[in-house]
């Protein structure tokens, strides 16, 4: 298992056994998908895709990481925790360097880590990461921080260190998880609840464009600027404007004149999508999975058409899913430009469904297709190592 494979390279790294081990998982999000920086509504969950982190503590003030997935290693001293070049080490120095601003003490750590979490496929490896990251320093250096804290801690290393002007849902799905659920988060009172998914007759499949995106660099941040400038012009209307989640559709509809038509375009697409983690919500109640499907393949036109975070292969990937009939719903997950789509599909069409994309996808693009049927599981675990 991978777990046992991940603490055999800790002993062959550091010479000893891990104290703990650490289960972080990946998640995908129904619906919500660039909604919880502006104050929206998601509804994620997490999957059966995982980093594993062995963890020890060491007697001195050096940090000692070694990705195996990367075949990488990193070295630092917790006296001067600064950015890495190498990417990687920054999203468990982020959290190491968040917990340092708080006045947190700890001594140094021995980290070796890998997972089944596909990178770059908006599935939120590094979410899963830091997140995995912070659960395994609580419990080693007994820091009691509350899950909601360590939610938070995420988050800010990924915005402050990373660089990342990332929302909170991705790390709330890893640590607030539970299987066969989803979780809507309110994304601005981070009040939660969770709903059933018992879905025996559909399953999801992941297809994974293989195209890699990188938020930091990509116009993710440039979306979030977009939101945040027709909040500013809209805000003159009522001063209980704080960001999109307080402008009904109506409003924003009334007031398009306001705003710069691709500005308009980039808000439309925001609240129209809050409202639909509303209507997806009622059709898991009424278990009403055709309902949830075309919620899914809504959200899928705005983010094509609306807020513009599609690529060439994965809009490719969800046209051809919607002509098979055992699809109910396809859209791209992730912040965008790649990564992949997640598919509704009949459980017993499901290995059909994906030889069909993998043909197609080769003919296209001359490129092998990855596809994962994922369930939904629990957030992070933690065991003894």
């Amino acid at each position: 298992m991978l777990e046992q494979t991940i603490a055999t390279h800790y002993r062959e790294q550091f010479g000893s056994d891990p104290e703990i081990l650490v289960r972080a998982p990946g998640r995908i999000n129904l619906i919500g998908e660039h909604t919880d920086y502006n104050g929206g509504l998601v509804l994620p969950a997490a999957i059966d895709k995982a980093i594993w982190l062995a963890m020890g503590r060491r007697n001195d003030n050096l940090l000692e990481f070694k990705s195996f997935d990367l075949r990488d290693e990193y070295s630092g001293n917790l006296k001067s925790v600064s950015k890495s070049e190498k990417g990687w080490p920054n999203y468990l120095l982020g959290v190491i360097s968040e917990l340092k601003n708080d006045g947190v003490e700890i001594t140094g750590v021995n980290v070796a880590f890998g997972g089944d979490i596909p990178i770059g496929a908006g599935l939120s490896s590094s979410a899963a990461l830091e997140s995995g990251m912070l659960s395994g320093l609580n419990q080693l250096f007994d820091l009691e921080l509350s899950k909601m804290d360590i939610v938070k801690l995420a988050q800010r290393g990924e915005n402050r260190f990373v660089g990342m002007n990332c929302g909170i849902m991705d790390m709330f799905a890893s640590v607030m998880g539970r299987a066969e659920s989803v979780v809507r988060i309110d994304c601005r009172s981070l009040e939660y609840e969770h709903f059933p998914f018992h879905a025996t007759d559909y399953c999801f499949v992941l297809c994974d464009s293989g195209v890699k995106h990188a938020l930091v660099d990509s116009e993710y941040n440039t979306r979030r600027r977009e939101c945040e400038e027709g909040v500013q012009l809209l805000r003159p209307i009522s001063p209980n404007i704080q960001t999109l989640r307080d402008v009904p559709l109506s409003v924003l509809l009334e007031n398009r004149e306001r705003l710069p038509p691709l500005v308009f375009q980039r808000c439309k697409y925001v609240v129209e999508e809050i409202e639909r983690v509303l209507a997806a919500c009622n059709a898991l109640k009424n278990d009403d999975l055709k309902q949830l499907g075309e919620l899914m393949n809504q959200t899928s036109e705005g983010l094509r058409h609306g807020y513009e975070v599609t690529c060439p292969e994965t809009d490719f990937l969800v046209d051809k899913a919607m002509e098979q009939e055992a699809v109910i719903g396809s859209r791209q997950v992730g912040g965008g430009f790649g990564g992949c789509t997640l598919n509704l599909v009949m459980a017993r069409e499901s290995h059909h469904f994906i030889k069909n994309m993998e043909a197609e996808y080769q003919q296209q693009f001359d490129r092998r297709l990855v596809c994962h049927i994922v369930n939904l599981a629990d957030g992070v675990e933690i065991m003894v190592g």
